[in-house]
């Protein structure tokens, strides 16, 4: 079979850095639901394709503060006691005087339970993600793509602190998985003409924007500037017939409904049924239909990459390029049948022509057009910086630039050839966490509002009385401990390479 061109699916895998004694579903409860439900389940769909002998099946983006959660013993033992009230959850639901559907949801949920607190026990909890997801990597099956340390919006850095930043995640990646990523999931997509530059100076090869930015010309990577760095697009017509929240695959009336709870057991009982149908009138949840409907849908995405892969060929006589992105707990956390889908795609997809790449297999492959001069760009609403950078969140940014000035200079007057400073390295941490993009999203989304206000604050607060235990010569060091006690480790930070 003539091969069409290349489709590249890429993951991006993120959630807010949570602290030990995080709140609210984007703490702890969330890192154990994007674990259980989603990445564990993704990352075992990629490793049984590779046991068929399937290379360059996707390209992954994991955010440093991520890996670092699941690299870190007291996460993933407290992800391991989730899964087993998962499991007590289950049989508890299995007990219960009920209907046939709940009871056939008791069991599928026990033997998912028991899945995951097996795989748990086997590989995780001795090795972690490092151990999981280098032999992927290192076959060829995915490639990795880091990022800043704590997935700050970069445009809205000073250059210093975004090397910082930047410097930080990919060195913490190649400590983690024993290489160096050379392309990056940049936060947000944010970018502002001239990054390419800064990412040439940072040995990064290439990197993702919105479809948008390259007016929808979305078929090749570009060069960006004079950087030789580039730029590759993901293809909004493809990638929205999953993420869509009106007409995406997972509105799928045959599909498990992510709203509707069985309150006493935490479950998710309903398919979606209909858009319109109000929860008390949602039908059960029948894993049948949904594996038909994952079926059905798989082969209409895959029709369309066909479809488009066609197009490009016969507009620029030659193969091109298709790339779908996506935050990787779309899959599984939010569309519960989303890692069936994706392995049904990724396996279909080269019976139809289509050859499956990574970012930089297509670098390799020559699908690279001519040189592009970038506008300034997210994927957020708008496609510009709106979601970053307006009248609500103009304190915290206000905030986030005073903490890049004094940190730069407590850092600069550290006496010459000074050594390894832990109150410095901490210093470091709480400004990187001050400045993750999540707290902007979700006060201008108004999604947790409080509580990302309420995140940046503590944060704010734990760097100020840091800098001023510093600048005093005063129990910076007892400070500083206490600070790392309460908040565990990240990486490798060291205040000296700021």
């Amino acid at each position: 079979m003539k091969q069409l061109g290349r489709f590249s699916l890429v993951l991006h895998t993120h959630l807010p850095w949570v602290a030990h004694n995080g709140t609210w579903p984007v703490g702890e409860e969330w890192l154990h639901q994007a674990f259980t439900g989603s990445w564990r389940r993704v990352l075992r769909v990629l490793e049984t394709l590779a046991e068929h002998g399937y290379r360059e099946v996707a390209t992954l983006g994991v955010t440093p503060v991520v890996a670092a959660m699941l690299d870190d013993p007291y996460c993933l033992s407290e992800i391991h006691s989730w899964a087993g009230r998962w499991q007590l959850r289950a049989e508890e639901l299995s007990a219960r005087p009920g209907s046939p559907d709940l009871a056939a949801l008791a069991d599928h949920e026990r033997r998912e339970a028991v899945a995951c607190l097996e795989d748990l026990q086997r590989r995780w909890l001795t090795g972690g993600l490092s151990t999981v997801l280098r032999p992927l990597v290192d076959s060829g099956v995915v490639e990795l793509l880091s990022g800043p340390a704590t997935h700050p919006f970069q445009p809205l850095l000073t250059e210093r602190f975004a090397a910082a930043q930047l410097s930080t995640g990919l060195a913490d990646a190649q400590l983690r998985f024993g290489s160096r990523p050379a392309g990056i999931w940049a936060p947000e997509c944010g970018y502002a003409p001239g990054m390419e530059d800064f990412y040439a100076a940072h040995g990064v090869s290439h990197f993702l924007v919105d479809g948008p930015a390259m007016h929808g010309d979305t078929g090749f990577a570009r060069p960006v500037g004079d950087s030789g760095v580039l730029a590759f697009a993901r293809d909004l017509d493809i990638s929205y017939r999953i993420w869509s929240s009106r007409t995406g695959y997972p509105g799928g009336g045959s599909y498990r409904d992510f709203h509707t709870f069985d309150h006493a057991s935490g479950f998710r009982p309903a398919r979606v049924t209909g858009g319109s149908v109000p929860t008390e009138a949602k039908q059960p949840w029948d894993r049948r239909l949904a594996s038909a409907a994952v079926l059905r849908d798989a082969q209409d995405f895959v029709a369309a990459v066909v479809r488009r892969l066609t197009e490009l060929r016969d507009r620029h006589g030659r193969e091109a390029l298709v790339v779908a992105a996506f935050d990787t707990e779309l899959f599984g956390h939010w569309w519960y049948e989303g890692p069936e889908f994706l392995d049904a795609v990724l396996r279909l997809l080269p019976q139809a022509g289509v050859r499956l790449s990574t970012l930089r297999g297509a670098c390799s492959a020559g699908l690279v057009a001519d040189r592009i001069d970038l506008p300034s760009s997210s994927w957020g609403a708008g496609k510009d910086w709106r979601v970053w950078d307006n009248d609500v969140v103009a304190e915290l940014n206000d905030e986030i630039a005073h903490m890049q000035k004094r940190l730069f200079s407590l850092l600069d007057n550290r006496p010459e050839g000074s050594g390894r400073d832990p109150a410095a390295d901490q210093l470091v941490r709480e400004a990187f966490l001050l400045s993750s993009s999540d707290w902007a999203f979700m006060v201008s989304r108004n999604s947790a509002a409080d509580y990302a206000r309420e995140r940046a604050r503590r944060h704010a607060e734990k760097f100020t009385a840091l800098a001023d235990a510093i600048e005093s010569g005063v129990g910076a060091e007892r400070l500083a401990a206490e600070l790392r006690a309460v908040d565990g480790p990240f990486g490798r930070l060291d205040a000296r390479t700021c």
